[in-house]
């Protein structure tokens, strides 16, 4: 299949039961320049974000018969196309749970329908590589027994390659970049998620878990990824290179 980049970095597959929401979401995406696809079940859902290019897919936590985990999961397995999960509102175990299962961020319903623009936008920004940043993506950055290939959006640890989400690779480059220095929460979640911080949300806690997970510790057994109490997270550098 002969695939346009240009249309595939526009096209958004949205998947929700509600028709009329994807009636309405379908006006705001086609007035900013989108082009949807919606598709009202779960196990639908799932085929077609694999069998198409999209830019990003939107997914509904709350479906009939195959749920919005479940076909994250199907997603996850074989994709690590951008998924921005639709959570009910206040329901913060849903909003945890996708994020440790690879979506890239999520937004409460009910919404406004300009957020969810300006979260698909936030998203596909990080993913996107700039033309000012080829001098940055050709060289890799390495901190001990990390190296991160930006070009390709590679991590190798020993060598061996990590598997991370966008989100996860995007966060560890702002961490590998300023090693040994404590990063605030607030410039993590303007940096990496691409909105201002607010107390009431844990979106950048929950990704630097997951990221510490993947990582792994130093060689000498500690934690490559510390968090600094009320202030934010610092990637600490190896023994031999703080001696």
């Amino acid at each position: 299949m002969e695939i346009n980049s240009e249309t595939s970095a526009k096209r958004i597959l949205v998947i929700d039961d509600d028709v009329e929401l994807c009636q309405l979401v379908n006006r705001f995406l086609t007035q900013e320049g989108f082009e949807m696809e919606a598709v009202n079940s779960g196990a639908a859902g799932a085929e077609r974000a694999l069998s198409r290019d999209y830019a990003l897919v939107v997914l509904d936590v709350m479906m009939p018969e195959v749920n919005g985990f479940d076909v994250l999961r199907r997603i996850r397995a074989q994709s690590h196309i951008p998924v921005l999960m639709l959570t009910a509102k206040g329901d913060a175990l849903d909003r945890v749970l996708g994020l440790e299962m690879g979506a890239d961020d999520y937004l409460a319903k009910p919404f406004n329908p300009q957020e969810l623009v300006a979260r698909i936008r936030a998203i596909l920004r990080r993913i996107k590589p700039q033309t000012n940043d080829a001098k940055k993506a050709r060289t890799p950055l390495v901190v001990g027994d990390v190296e991160m290939d930006r070009g390709a959006r590679v991590v190798r640890r020993h060598g061996e390659t990590v598997n991370l989400t966008s989100v996860e690779f995007d966060l560890l480059e702002v961490l590998l970049q300023s090693a040994g220095q404590v990063i605030s929460r607030e410039t993590l979640t303007r940096d990496v998620l691409g909105r201002e911080f607010s107390p009431f949300d844990r979106s950048i806690d929950t990704h630097v878990c997951n990221l510490r997970k993947k990582i792994g510790s130093l060689p000498q057994g500690t934690d490559r990824i510390k968090g600094v109490r009320g202030i934010g997270y610092v990637y600490a550098l190896p023994a031999e290179m703080t001696t």
